[in-house]
């Protein structure tokens, strides 16, 4: 009976594992993305703290895919997932998967200049890396990101994070892409 309530233990902390794992990258999925985003925006309600959050998308990644090949555009997206966790690593952090080409980061406890800093980071890394893209102005592949930080209000939601997030992605889109913007 030990045995059998050992083996349940561990399926059911594999299934959960897996239920709020990007089975692409390995990072966190959009699920996780969720579930994080609430908690530590509640958390940071309480404390008064700032939360930040990053939204990230790789830039041409359509014409990257039509260029080299889906199985090349997987690799891609792994290797944005592994810049992304081996940059964004402090202890509260969650680096997920949205959707698609775009990643996001959940940074607790985090000022607007340190946020951007991170996301500059993030930007220099896949400078530094410079996976070719001969369909991107830059000849590598190059990533947009928003980013914004706040002290949550139990007026709002953390919805309001979201949109700021992905309207600032979209300004860095529109001022020529491979940068951070701060929203």
């Amino acid at each position: 009976v030990e045995d059998r309530t050992r083996d349940l233990e561990e399926t059911n902390h594999k299934l959960e594992l897996d239920s709020t794992t990007d089975a692409l990258t390995g990072i966190a999925n959009r699920r996780r993305f969720d579930e994080v985003l609430a908690l530590e925006w509640s958390r940071a309600t309480r404390t008064g703290e700032p939360l930040a959050l990053a939204m990230l998308d790789i830039d041409w990644f359509k014409l990257y895919n039509e260029t080299y090949g889906h199985q090349a555009g997987d690799a891609c997206l792994r290797r944005v997932a592994q810049v992304m966790s081996e940059s964004i690593c402090r202890g509260a952090d969650l680096v997920a998967r949205y959707g698609g080409e775009e990643f996001v980061f959940i940074a607790p406890a985090t000022n607007s200049e340190t946020a951007l800093s991170l996301a500059n980071n993030l930007c220099e890394e896949f400078r530094a890396i410079a996976l070719p893209h001969e369909h991107s102005t830059y000849g590598f592949v190059t990533v947009s990101i928003g980013v914004v930080s706040m002290i949550p209000d139990v007026e709002q939601n953390s919805k309001i994070l979201i949109q700021a997030a992905d309207q600032a992605m979209y300004r860095a889109k529109e001022l020529g892409r491979n940068m951070a913007i701060l929203g």
